[in-house]
């Protein structure tokens, strides 16, 4: 799986107009696209790094701290688009991309381990068209990839 990681002031997604979802910082929006060989161990896995990841400042502004010792807030962002692939022509492949039958079940668990693991965690809609906007804090923006 993939992730684009952001520290955020403040983040929100929406779809038609309506906020589905919304977190206040310090905290992270997380992009998340899923590949054809992905698993459960997998979005578990992902989980855990990004609750432990330590990117959020600590008192003297330096990324030392996560959002598991600082309680902040996660918004996650189905993104299949992380796996296009632009090689090739001028239109990127999605072929790496896992269906929707296969990533959204581990999108979801991605987020039902967060929340396990104690984070406040917010959503987008799997598949839905989706406006997000955030503050980017930093900016501190980290590309994180987890194999079984």
């Amino acid at each position: 799986m993939r992730a684009v990681v952001q520290r955020v002031a403040w983040a929100r997604v929406s779809i038609a107009g309506e906020v589905v979802g919304s977190i206040e910082g310090p905290g992270l929006c997380v992009l998340v696209g899923a590949t054809h060989t992905d698993t459960e161990a997998t979005a578990r896995a992902l989980a855990a790094r990004l609750w432990n990841l330590r990117v959020l400042a600590d008192s003297e502004g330096r990324m030392n701290r996560s959002a598991a010792e600082l309680g902040g807030g996660i918004l996650v962002v189905s993104q299949f688009t992380l796996y296009g692939d632009t090689a090739k022509g001028r239109r990127p492949s999605f072929m790496a991309a896992a269906p929707g039958a296969i990533a959204e079940p581990l999108v979801d668990l991605v987020v039902a381990e967060l929340r396990r693991l104690g984070a406040t965690v917010a959503t987008g809609r799997f598949g839905a068209d989706m406006l997000v906007e955030l503050a980017n804090d930093g900016p501190v923006t980290i590309l994180l990839e987890v194999d079984d």
